[in-house]
């Protein structure tokens, strides 16, 4: 399927969490991608602080986007177009990425478009080398998502799987503090998981059948009877692995069934939880197995960035979308080309 990108220099921005990003992108080529994390801001409360977030965006957002100029070795003045998240997210910390591109927008006299933070999760296998087959099945992982997706094209998607409780990323967290690991979860899981037996303590995969939906939310309470079962002879690090193989193993058996229900080609797994190397690993082996394409942008490109921000935009602009000076943010918003507000 062929693909028309916008030409010339465009700035995009992201902030429609914890992470302030902007990127500089020409077409499909990303120039620079700059993220500035407030992991550490937020590790104290145990996660995301809206507030706190909001005015962590305000004192990041102007240097992080000279910083992704002048890693492009560009000006403000050679941008020719500007895109940023505007939905789904944290309304405080979206309007500070929106208002900035809003008033780039009007000062340099280019074009805005707002793009859908999932939409930048779903495209963001285009920033690898080669082309991406559609039609092909998406799972996207976050702290705020896990769904399958069936993808078409460009604004072309459908919903086939979803969660019914919390999202995987939220399993990882709460996993997390039960464990007293820290923040973010994921990786404190991840690397608590290390050298771990996931086969120690068994641990409920959710719904069962043949559904392609996920439910995680009795890991949280299946965890916490463990440890108040086992006490001080619980071992974290088997625990963490129990806990990961259990998110890993429904995550990567759904995925790969909804790619082979529907007969698609080929599977990508996209947002920040699909920077665990074990779902990758998981993934790529049960893709070769069943002879399907298995696409993964790196981990830098899996969590919340400008540059997955810009492919989209790119993408939208040059099939003649703008959107206006009027674009609002919205905290949960559909995902453009479904009927519904699954997400």
């Amino acid at each position: 399927m062929s693909l028309d990108w916008f030409e010339g220099p465009l700035l995009a921005i992201e902030t429609s969490c914890d992470e302030t990003s902007a990127a500089v992108l020409d077409g499909r080529k990303i120039w620079s991608n700059v993220v500035s994390s407030q992991a550490r801001l937020h590790e104290k409360w145990g996660g995301v602080v809206p507030e706190a977030a909001a005015r962590a965006h305000v004192e990041a957002i102007l240097p992080v986007i000279e910083e992704a100029l002048a890693l492009a070795y560009l000006s403000l003045r050679d941008v020719r177009a500007v895109a940023a998240t505007n939905r789904p997210g944290l309304l405080g910390a979206l309007s500070v990425g929106l208002t900035s591109a809003k008033a780039l927008s009007f000062s340099l006299g280019v074009p805005l478009i707002a793009v859908h933070h999932l939409e930048g999760h779903l495209l963001s296998p285009l920033a690898l080398p080669g082309e991406l087959p559609f039609p092909h099945a998406c799972l996207i992982v976050s702290g705020g998502h896990t769904e399958l997706v069936r993808v078409d094209g460009l604004g072309r998607y459908e919903l086939i799987g979803q969660t019914l409780d919390d999202a995987a990323g939220e399993a990882f967290d709460k996993g997390a503090r039960l464990l007293g690991l820290g923040y973010p979860g994921g990786q404190a899981i991840e690397k608590a998981a290390e050298g771990g037996d996931p086969k120690r303590y068994p641990l409920p995969r959710g719904l069962s059948g043949d559904t392609l939906d996920f439910s995680f939310s009795g890991l949280k309470t299946a965890l916490w009877r463990l440890g108040e079962t086992e006490g001080e002879r619980l071992s974290v690090p088997d625990a963490a692995a129990s806990l990961q193989e259990a998110i890993v193993s429904v995550l990567a058996e759904r995925a790969v069934r909804a790619a082979i229900d529907f007969e698609l080609p080929a599977l990508t797994l996209v947002g920040g939880v699909a920077a665990n190397l074990s779902l990758r690993s998981r993934l790529e082996g049960f893709c070769r197995r069943e002879g399907l394409a298995f696409l993964t942008p790196p981990p830098e490109l899996c969590t919340d960035n400008a540059a997955m921000i810009g492919l989209a935009g790119s993408l939208r602009l040059a099939a003649g979308e703008r959107s206006g000076f009027d674009a609002d943010c919205e905290a949960n918003a559909a995902l453009p080309g479904l009927p519904s507000p699954s997400f």
